[in-house]
């Protein structure tokens, strides 16, 4: 029987992702676990791996189009063997239609509903497996069908397989990865995640130059930059801070967070301040809607990576308020080190409410960043340099910084975001 291949959800929030390339097309043979497509989410590309042996039989999704999670994408099998009909145009296939001849598959539960039990569930198709899920039931050689979901419609959680396996669940035959096909396990992050390399790329132009041609990642990112700019009328202030404290906390603080295999940068400490500032003034924790003015609960702190000519990325830190310093910069460490090793999930890179954005890195003294829609602020960090300052009638060598905020004019008038912006600068000059 033929195998379906289904466009995966990559992630808690991500419900939809775009067919950047076809690593295969119709008629060419492939082996299991070879790539066979990239998927594009919000700037992360992944490579979805072939689920099984065989001759790529039908691709029902061309290459730049966006489907919902669950969406028929191409079937894999022996030559001559049947296969589904292809949608009709706008139409999504339903996941009974995955598999020729399928029984129609049965509702999810209604809200409130119990979820069905193991013996329910046989034969049944299971749905979204997350990768977690995928790798714990491959190591445990765990049947899925025999565990019971609770998650939204009867999904099966991490909770779920650890609560199965508590009760002696495991050790059971195992299950080969194309019978539940939506597994995470198959689905890993591409060695080249934002498509071809550059020089692959690049394509001669008239007059001698040479065309550099858009990929996924410079296209997004240049798509938001230009949406932004018309979406929100931008203002910038800036402000200048005495990272004196900071400085001299960052330098006891060093080898005490080494020993957590944490390094200390200055980042975090930029992370925290804008977390009070944002407590103090939670309209800068914000977005614009027609209906009115949407006042976040959560604060998650979005960081600007550059990926160098690839463009930049930004990963996001989930609820940072509720983080230590520690934490903070553990989370640092590892968004930056992944994202610049191409190692981002979709879920990371979404859901942000602030960004911080360090171009001092490349010693910028300050600049006028734009703003990440759909929010209503950007702090920019500049370099920091030692500069002669007056303090108190006295020159002193102080190490300075210049902060930027970009924000949205419809929500913050000047006065309340120089009022967040002058909240930075005294947290971090009052750093104790």
């Amino acid at each position: 029987m033929a195998t379906r291949v289904i466009m995966p959800q990559l992630g808690e929030s991500v419900v939809e992702g775009t067919v950047a390339r076809w690593l295969k097309k119709e008629g060419d043979s492939v082996a299991e676990f070879e790539a066979l497509l990239e998927v594009n989410t919000d700037k992360v590309d992944t490579e979805v791996p072939s689920p099984a042996s065989g001759q790529v039989l039908q691709v029902y999704v061309p290459e730049g189009q966006t489907v919902q999670a669950g969406t028929l994408l191409a079937m894999i099998g022996e030559p001559g063997e049947a296969v589904p009909e292809a949608p009709g145009p706008g139409a999504a296939p339903a996941p009974a239609q995955l598999a020729a001849g399928a029984a129609p598959a049965a509702p999810p539960p209604a809200a409130g509903a119990a979820a069905p039990h193991a013996h329910e569930r046989a034969g049944e198709d299971l749905g979204f497996i997350s990768p977690v899920v995928a790798k714990m039931a491959a190591e445990h050689r765990l049947d899925l069908s025999r565990v019971r979901g609770t998650g939204r419609g009867g999904r099966i959680t991490k909770k779920d397989v650890l609560a199965h396996l508590e009760d002696g669940g495991g050790a059971q035959a195992a299950v080969a990865p194309w019978e539940t096909p939506a597994l995470g396990e198959l689905f890993r992050p591409t060695e080249e995640v934002f498509g071809a390399k550059a020089s692959a790329a690049a394509a001669p132009a008239s007059g001698g130059d040479t065309l550099l041609r858009l990929d996924n990642i410079r296209r997004s990112v240049a798509d938001h930059m230009v949406r932004s700019k018309h979406t929100s009328p931008h203002v910038t202030t800036v402000m200048e801070a005495d990272l004196s404290r900071v400085a001299a906390h960052r330098q006891a603080q060093r080898e005490a967070f080494a020993r957590d295999r944490v390094d200390l940068t200055y980042t975090p400490y930029f992370v925290a301040a804008s977390i009070a500032a944002l407590k103090a003034l939670p309209l800068v924790n914000s977005s614009w809607s027609e209906a009115g003015i949407v006042i976040h609960r959560s604060v998650n702190i979005g960081l600007a990576v550059s990926l160098g000519e690839k463009g930049l990325i930004v990963p996001v830190i989930k609820d940072a308020d509720r983080k230590s310093l520690l934490q903070l910069a553990a989370e640092v460490n590892d968004l930056a080190a992944r994202a610049r090793n191409r190692q981002l999930k979709p879920d990371e890179v979404q859901g942000g409410t602030f960004t911080i954005t360090n171009h001092g890195v490349s010693g910028s003294l300050f600049a006028t960043p734009i703003i990440n829609q759909p929010q209503c602020a950007i702090l920019g960090v500049g370099a920091i340099q030692k500069r002669a300052v007056v303090i108190d009638d006295a020159i002193a060598i102080r190490p300075m910084v210049y902060l930027s905020l970009t924000f949205d004019h419809r929500i913050l008038d000047g006065a309340s975001a120089d009022g967040f912006l002058a909240k930075v600068v005294e947290v971090l000059q009052g750093w104790a």
